[in-house]
């Protein structure tokens, strides 16, 4: 996993930081890997559904690979679970690079925290003590926040018509593999019902025709709908394909008046200002099963000694 230099210096040892993290890190899985390549498991954005067993060995073999070529690493940054054990025990294992592979500075590097920090959370930081160097104080800084703040975040789902998953310790942070399409289902009300994603090659859903709805990530929550309008969502703006070109972006008067229209058609209690109901996204039972099997696929295995 680390660059071929590192392959020829580094024997597998045992760490006091985090023996599982060492093993991931020095372990020679491809002694004749060419330098400049990655193992394949690797591939895709990081897995960082322990920060500790994967987001941090994944950032020490790049940055070591870095070193080796004239570069040098900048940091880390830490976006979801205890952010003050994990600076902590981050910081741990930069000062074991530091000592193991002679390389001032290494302990140093710039550890960043986030996730809707604000006064309250960095003081609370602060009288637990931990290792941050920077916080990214985003959201509370340039909003009111007494009024709702809308949170979007790109996520790579696909690359090279290879599905890829982001895990976290904070499940609502992972993401939801491979193309999609999306439909709302409207009941006998005219309400709308749910929304569900189905995978591109998934046949769609049809009025008057029961579907199995499940929640992405709870086994539990699941319900067969029998819809009595169905719409498409995803309209392709911008680039289009071949199939499908590019749609004309409406004015933003028309996105407005739409978006207007949609609020209309929601059940009373999912727009009251007091404890509204949440409206349900789901996925289908095809997409449920993917995201599962490539969730175990690509999530690291822990091991208790």
């Amino acid at each position: 996993m680390v660059a071929r230099a590192y392959n020829k210096k580094v024997k597998a040892k045992s760490f006091q930081v985090g023996d599982l993290v060492w093993k991931t890190i020095l372990h020679l899985r491809n002694k004749d890997r060419k330098f400049g390549k990655w193992s394949p498991s690797w591939e895709g954005p990081y897995k960082v559904k322990q920060v500790i067993r994967s987001g941090i060995p994944n950032f020490c073999a790049v940055a070591l690979a870095l070193h080796d070529l004239g570069y040098k690493a900048s940091g880390i940054r830490l976006d979801s679970g205890d952010l003050a054990y994990l600076s902590i025990e981050a910081r741990k294992v930069f000062r074991a690079v530091e000592k193991e592979f002679n390389l001032p500075g290494f302990a140093k590097m710039v550890i960043t925290a986030s996730n809707d920090l604000n006064e309250e959370t960095i003081d609370a930081l602060n009288k637990q003590g931990h290792e941050v160097d920077a916080f990214g104080i985003g959201t509370y800084l340039v909003t009111c926040y007494s009024q709702a703040a809308l949170g979007c975040v790109f996520k790579l789902v696909e690359i090279n018509n290879r599905p890829r998953i982001k895990l976290s310790e904070d499940v609502a942070k992972v993401s939801i593999p491979c193309k999609k399409r999306c439909f709302r289902l409207y009941g006998k009300e005219g309400y709308p019902l749910v929304d569900i994603m189905i995978r591109e090659s998934e046949p769609s859903p049809k009025a008057g025709e029961r579907i199995l709805c499940r929640h992405p990530f709870i086994e539990s929550k699941r319900a067969y709908v029998v819809p009595q309008h169905v719409e498409e969502l995803l309209q392709y703006y911008w680039p289009g394909t071949s199939d499908k070109p590019r749609a004309e972006l409406p004015s933003l008067e028309k996105i407005r008046s739409r978006c207007m229209q949609q609020l209309e058609k929601l059940r009373p209690d999912h727009i009251r200002r007091l404890n509204p109901t949440p409206y349900k996204v789901s996925v289908s039972a095809k997409l449920y099963d993917f995201i599962h099997c490539l969730w175990l696929n690509e999530a690291p295995v822990g091991e208790l000694q």
